[in-house]
């Protein structure tokens, strides 16, 4: 038992170390996720979904206001900074203050939502029944109290956690999340029927929270009940949270408007969208989100030190990491999205008509994998030069323009849900590239031969891919394999996919992309699966360290 807590309590002390395991447990997440709907998609239709989906919105909204705004763009920076200036009681104390205020400040905010959340439901979904909204408005007011206060809480206590370099344990606690929504909706689905992925949301936040709690004992943490608003710790992070929380204020906007517009196509279609939305942040949380909160620590260390080249190598590194991954991710989605769509939601209650329209909802989505992925370093790279503005400004203009084509694209032409996705891929490309020119002009440098040559290389690499995706795929599904069954759909998805993965790595080789070094280190050590098993062992922080960077 001495020594399993010794391997979880490891310092994750690179960012490839840290992105390894990052990577590691929300693909696990992301896997269980999948898990989960599908097994909603078989108790559930796509119309009782669409209003259990619904039900996130003010929820999500309350969550991410009060909290991603302070743990993105603030709180670790502040945090690191803090500790080292005034140790690590000043740290204690400073974040319990926040966490305090944070709970304050839930309950002022949360309250006038809790008692007019059926006028806010109406709005939010006016092509809902009434029958539908009433189950909304009761799934909301639920989440409010059961989801938001354990997730708010575990969130900062991933923070505290990552800021001394502990991944593994802030990773585990999104998989035991989807853990406890499975266990929730499986064991109460006969005695609540819908009622029962809404209560294991509440099993699954406590779960998500409750977990990290011994390991951050274990390195001294000591919640106080302090409310010392006037702390410069608590001032700083406010200060530098303002423009990131109304960046976030204004992107409720548009995914309001998604919502809005989705629910006027009817309850179906609000289930559509989000499925389709959860395929797509796959690649964009298992590539993009990792490796950014891997480089996050690192790049705030480089800013604290004033190293811009060390600064400057770390962004190259992590978009070109990000690109690898995610490029080849886009093509596969488009090229295998309809049997990517069956094999993951194609339960009995989920018909053809909502098989196509999330496949290709899906490929609108995919086109800005890489613009979505990027984001989330570049936005990262500002957080860490206490540059919160600028990621605002500019995702404000891009939210614009999402919800001015979304209302385009639904309200005047009539398009199909797809449409969201274009018009989310418009905005994430323009917000990938304005993020991107700016942190040039900071760091003049990163607009280099030494970052724009990997990057093409693998977008030429993955449109040949892409190609030999698509050739197997239409030979074996009208030759060979009867892709009405399922067995026979998940045996061609296996084998086009296997040939796609095994011409990326190959011609990443030919090509001589770096990162594709990464796969060959990854299957190496994975011929020793208990080097892993270690925790004292530095060769094994350096074998993780060469897979991943």
């Amino acid at each position: 038992m001495k020594q399993i807590f010794s391997f979880f309590s490891r310092k994750q002390a690179t960012i490839g170390s840290a992105a390894f395991v990052l990577m590691s447990m929300v693909l696990a997440s992301r896997v269980l996720g999948l898990f989960r709907d599908r097994l909603l998609a078989s108790y559930f239709s796509p119309d009782e979904l669409g209003v259990y989906f619904a039900a996130f919105r003010v929820p999500n909204m309350i969550f991410e206001l009060l909290v991603m705004g302070a743990l993105t763009s603030a709180f670790i920076p502040v945090f690191t900074k803090y500790k080292s200036e005034h140790g690590e009681s000043g740290a204690w104390h400073m974040t319990s203050s926040l966490i305090n205020v944070s709970l304050v400040a839930f309950a002022l905010f949360a309250l006038p939502f809790f008692l007019w959340t059926r006028e806010i439901s109406r709005f939010l979904a006016p092509g809902f029944s009434p029958v539908e909204l009433e189950q909304m408005v009761v799934f909301t007011r639920f989440m409010m109290v059961g989801q938001v206060i354990p997730l708010l809480i575990g969130n900062f206590f991933t923070g505290i956690l990552q800021s001394y370099n502990l991944f593994l344990i802030p990773a585990i606690a999104p998989v035991v999340y989807n853990i406890g929504i499975i266990i929730g909706t499986i064991i109460l689905y006969p005695a609540f029927g819908l009622f029962a992925p809404v209560y294991g949301v509440g099993i699954g936040a406590l779960f998500f929270m409750l977990i990290q709690i011994p390991l951050l004992f274990s390195i001294g943490f000591r919640y106080k009940a302090v409310l010392d608003v006037k702390n410069h710790g608590v001032r700083e992070v406010g200060r530098l949270m303002a423009p990131r929380t109304l960046g976030l204020a204004i992107s409720q906007i548009d995914t309001t408007v998604d919502l809005m517009l989705a629910s006027i196509l009817g309850a179906k279609m609000v289930t559509v969208f989000n499925f389709a939305q959860h395929l797509q942040q796959l690649p964009i949380g298992l590539f993009g989100a990792t490796i950014a909160q891997a480089a996050l620590p690192s790049l705030s260390q480089s800013s604290v030190n004033e190293n811009k080249e060390q600064f400057r190598q770390a962004i190259i590194s992590s978009l070109h990491q990000v690109f690898f991954f995610v490029f080849p991710s886009t093509v596969f989605f488009i090229v295998l999205r309809i049997p990517i769509v069956r094999l993951v939601f194609g339960a009995s209650r989920f018909d053809w008509e909502a098989t196509s329209l999330t496949g290709l909802t899906l490929a609108a989505f995919s086109v800005s994998l890489f613009a979505q992925a990027a984001v989330h370093v570049l936005a990262r790279g500002f957080y860490a030069l206490y540059d919160t503005k600028t990621p605002v400004v500019i995702g404000v203009i891009c939210i614009v323009v999402n919800s001015l084509l979304s209302l385009y694209f639904i309200q005047f032409l009539g398009y199909p849900v797809w449409s969201l996705g274009v018009s989310t891929s418009v905005a994430s490309i323009i917000n990938g590239i304005l993020l991107f020119w700016y942190l040039n002009k900071k760091l003049t440098g990163i607009s280099t031969f030494e970052f724009y040559t990997p990057t093409i290389k693998m977008f030429i690499v993955s449109v040949i891919t892409g190609v030999m995706l698509y050739i197997p795929l239409k030979l074996l599904d009208q030759l060979v394999f009867d892709t009405t069954r399922a067995f026979p759909l998940f045996f061609l998805t296996g084998v086009v996919g296997g040939i796609g993965t095994l011409t990326y790595i190959f011609l990443s080789w030919v090509f001589g992309i770096t990162q594709v070094q990464s796969v060959f280190a990854f299957i190496q050590r994975m011929k020793k699966p208990l080097v892993f098993l270690e925790p004292a062992s530095e060769a094994v922080d350096a074998g993780i360290q060469d897979t991943i960077s």
